[in-house]
């Protein structure tokens, strides 16, 4: 069976445990492995958690054949950062990555901007037609709009 690491920001939710459980079954459902960053627990006397944290997902990485990507939005108009990092590296390392966030539309129909194309904040928005920035959307492997369809899709994409 090959296995997925889930990448995003389910970990910082409140229900965050029951996520991943939600997503490996989903995995399992379809012949997947998921492995969710909050599986493992650290050491007791580890001293610092954040580097822990970060080897240990890397690890898991390192460990899977793809990654599913939760690119919804984040605290923001983009994904989380750490996720977007997470699929940098994955990449890095020539493994799929499969995303999912519930809206496709074009970044330019997403963002509200001025007749020449500049968010409030003065930065000009992407007009490429890609519903995340040009370097996700040139990277992965395919998205899709729910971790449900996402999970079908990269099951079969990896057969």
């Amino acid at each position: 069976m090959k296995s997925v690491y889930l990448a995003g920001f389910d970990v910082f939710c409140t229900d965050a445990i029951e996520r991943g459980e939600h997503l490996k079954q989903l995995c399992a459902e379809h012949g997947l492995i998921g492995l969710y960053p909050l599986d493992d627990q650290p050491p007791a006397d580890v001293v610092d958690m954040a580097s822990w944290i970060c080897q240990a997902n890397l690890n898991k990485i390192r460990r899977a054949d793809a990654v599913l990507a939760n690119l919804d939005n984040f605290r923001g108009a983009e994904p989380d950062s750490g996720t977007v990092f997470e699929i940098g590296f994955a990449c890095a390392l020539g493994k799929p990555v499969w995303g999912y966030f519930p809206d496709h539309r074009s970044m330019l129909e997403q963002l509200s901007h001025d007749a020449d194309g500049y968010c409030a904040a003065g930065y000009q928005v992407e007009n490429f037609g890609l519903p995340k920035n040009l370097m996700l959307a040139c990277s992965w492997s395919g998205a899709s709009q729910s971790a449900e369809v996402a999970i079908v899709a990269l099951a079969s994409y990896l057969s």
